[in-house]
């Protein structure tokens, strides 16, 4: 039998990347949006999920106070696993049994359910995986690793849908930020910045994933509009990129950018 994962997270790029990955390796996938979405579907579930795949960031009943809620429905045989496109800070993600640090690969999902059926990590601190480019170098557009392992693992269709979603969830935030700064709202403009950052690194995107690394250390500053404008740069050198991989990106064709200049 496959082993059931419930993923939960608020951000729909990164849900339907993990959902189709983790279907591609052979789980049995469900996926919702939020905490108190997820505690109200195993309270309606026949049947618990062996493993509990949770952001830590999200609207509603989140990070640890979900966790100890997720193991009072599920018992101690499920598996709870936290991810986050951030570090963990000190004192959180302990009701965990592990962390994992977006971006990560179905290898390395794979090792730490290996090593929390074999042997319980509960108390002991979390190990983070990544695969965030080593700093010193130059980001390039795109991994090609990432962008060879999700075309190996989907439909053309499908990778197609998935890249016009991370370009268009892109640049709906990115707009979003401009409001931010508009407004004076570091907050609001590192959220959004620390959105794109778990999203974007998930599917490979990795100048706009360094980028937007970088706006959410920072938040608002004086050069915040150039920052954005930059930002939209990456945006079109990525899709111009994915155009010229051929001729199923028909949806990509359409998508321009303007609403986020």
């Amino acid at each position: 039998m496959p082993v059931r994962i419930l993923i939960v997270d608020d951000d729909e790029l990164s849900r339907e990347v993990l959902t189709l990955l983790t279907e591609g390796e052979g789980y049995e996938v469900e996926a919702v949006d939020s905490g108190d979405a997820a505690l109200l579907h195993l309270r309606q579930a026949r049947q618990v999920p062996e493993v509990v795949l949770t952001d830590l960031q999200m609207p509603g009943t989140a990070g640890d106070e979900l966790a100890r809620q997720l193991r009072g429905l599920c018992g101690v045989e499920t598996l709870l696993l936290a991810m986050s496109g951030s570090e963990l800070e000190e004192g959180v993600g302990s009701e965990f049994d592990g962390f994992l640090l977006k971006p990560f690969t179905m290898d390395m999902l794979t090792g730490t359910l290996v090593n929390g059926r074999g042997e319980s990590t509960r108390g002991q601190k979390a190990t983070s995986l990544s695969l965030l480019p080593d700093r010193a170098t130059p980001p390039t557009v795109l991994n090609e690793d990432t962008y060879a392992k999700l075309a190996g693992s989907m439909r053309a269709s499908q990778l197609d849908q998935l890249f016009t979603l991370c370009l268009k969830d892109v640049e709906d935030r990115i707009r979003r930020m401009r409001k931010a700064a508009s407004d004076g709202d570091s907050a609001a403009y590192r959220r959004e910045a620390h959105a794109v950052k778990g999203g974007c690194g998930m599917v490979g995107a990795v100048e706009l994933q360094s980028l937007a690394t970088s706006m959410e250390e920072r938040g608002l500053c004086d050069d915040d509009v150039a920052t954005l404008d930059e930002f939209m740069v990456a945006w079109e050198r990525l899709r111009r990129i994915l155009i010229a991989r051929g001729n199923n990106y028909s949806r990509l064709n359409e998508l321009s950018g303007d609403d986020a200049r």
